[in-house]
């Protein structure tokens, strides 16, 4: 009944301070209920128009609505004040969000769903509404989970009720479903209670280990999901088999701290992007350094390495050397004409045939986990990716096994193991990204 409240203290109920930061500087959020209303009522000409399209009698759809939501979180290092005579504040800041994904509806007397609104930019920062800000660190779980804990509440309530909103003039009963993609690796961890990324469980959708997953790149299959978190955490809590701490460990597969948001086990693919391209980078040098003979290169080499390469890049393609490895840099670098380029450093030329083919894989496998809808706009891609990314991982395991013998990146084991399951389910990778989050964000 109440959705005049604008923006709220984001840590209304809660105690006065936490943590010596005065309680009412820490974070502004929309009530979760209030914003998705809002967000819906800026789509109403869209809902309408597409009832329209489907032919749909106005009258007729007055429930039955589904709506998919798609949500982001992200932290922001350093956000300090200029000249800030401000409260004594963390200088980091998370930014939650939703994005409306898609709007069906179930019309009276069908079993069939009909989608009437898809967003056409799901990764722009204009579809992406912002629910709550906080100055808190994301690595400070306690802080992060006393912040987030009432969104999530809010969240749960309305998964399991109706929202009834009036839409052209009459009143239509919406029901919600969240779905948490937009976040990366560190943050996935963090919610759902996962070691960190160093962990040798090295997936945060199958129980692998890194050395199983160096051994077999392809063949794995998502099995971890929010609840069976939640029922390790109470093993690893209680101990029941009174097990050593090794034994303990294995049996819950690396989730040692309890789970407080549902996420949807997916990949980002925007950190995929930039985490692979990273990989590549050190591939690169490696290769101008001809690794695969050496044992143990000295730092001092291994500098110079990579100073040929910047230095190459730089000449040759206008590519100026990042400190850290961002999305737009990780585009540029990950493609035909970065390894012509690269290869005129490569003295061997096996080697650089090896590199080539390494490089044409991962351009045909990346569109499949980028592209927003890849049935429709890369499907030769997509019936390859299997073939490709088993290819791929025949590569790194001979040609490059210096370095991939008993360890792997995490974003490389999910690219080659799990994007065809996931998109068979979600039929998208890119379009549950964090993109638009992260774009915000700037």
């Amino acid at each position: 009944p109440s959705w005049h409240v604008g923006i709220i203290n984001g840590l209304s109920g809660w105690a006065d301070s936490v943590d010596d930061s005065p309680a009412d500087t820490i974070s502004r959020r929309f009530r979760y209920d209030v914003a998705l209303v809002s967000a819906l009522k800026d789509l109403e000409e869209e809902v309408m128009e597409g009832l329209r399209e489907h032919g749909l009698d106005d009258s007729a759809c007055t429930s039955g609505f589904r709506v998919m939501i798609k949500e982001s979180c992200d932290g922001m290092g350093d956000v300090n004040e200029k000249h800030g005579g401000g409260p004594a504040i963390p200088e980091k800041a998370v930014r939650f969000s939703f994005t409306v994904m898609s709007i069906s509806v179930m019309p009276d007397g069908t079993t069939e769903a009909l989608t009437i609104f898809t967003e056409p930019k799901p990764n722009s920062e204009l579809s992406c509404k912002p629910m709550c800000l906080m100055f808190v660190d994301e690595s400070d779980h306690e802080m992060l989970t006393a912040v987030l804990g009432p969104v999530v509440a809010e969240r749960t309530a309305m998964t399991e009720s109706r929202l009834i909103l009036s839409m052209g003039g009459l009143p239509r009963s919406f029901r919600f479903y969240f779905r948490g993609t937009g976040y990366d690796e560190k943050m996935v961890r963090e919610m759902e209670g996962l070691e960190a990324s160093g962990s040798t469980y090295v997936c945060t959708l199958c129980d692998s280990t890194r050395k199983e997953a160096s051994r077999n790149m392809v063949l794995h299959s998502i099995t971890r999901s929010h609840g069976e978190n939640l029922e390790r955490y109470e093993i690893w809590r209680r101990n029941p088999f009174a097990e050593s701490v090794d034994e303990l460990r294995d049996r819950v597969k690396g989730v040692s701290a309890k789970p407080f948001m549902e996420t949807q086990p997916t990949l980002d693919a925007l950190h995929c992007d930039i985490g692979n391209a990273t990989e590549f980078y050190k591939i690169f040098q490696d290769e101008i350094g001809e690794v695969f003979q050496k044992a143990n290169p000295s730092r001092e080499e291994r500098r110079l390495w990579r100073a040929a390469l910047d230095k190459q890049l730089r000449k040759k393609l206008k590519l100026k050397p990042v400190m850290r490895m961002n999305g737009n840099y990780a585009r540029r670098l990950m493609s035909e004409e970065t390894i012509d380029v690269v290869c005129e450093l490569v003295p061997s030329e096996e080697r650089r045939e090896a590199l080539r083919e390494l490089m044409g894989l991962y351009i045909q496998m990346k569109p499949v986990w980028r592209a927003s809808n890849p049935a429709k706009e890369c499907p030769d891609q997509l019936c390859r990716y299997s073939f490709n990314s088993q290819r791929f991982a025949d590569l790194l395991s001979t040609t490059f096994k210096y370095r991939y013998d008993g360890k792997i990146t995490n974003y490389l084991h999910k690219t080659l193991a799990h994007v065809p399951e996931i998109i068979e389910r979600d039929g998208s990778i890119g379009a549950w990204a964090s993109e638009g989050n992260e774009s915000a964000n700037k």
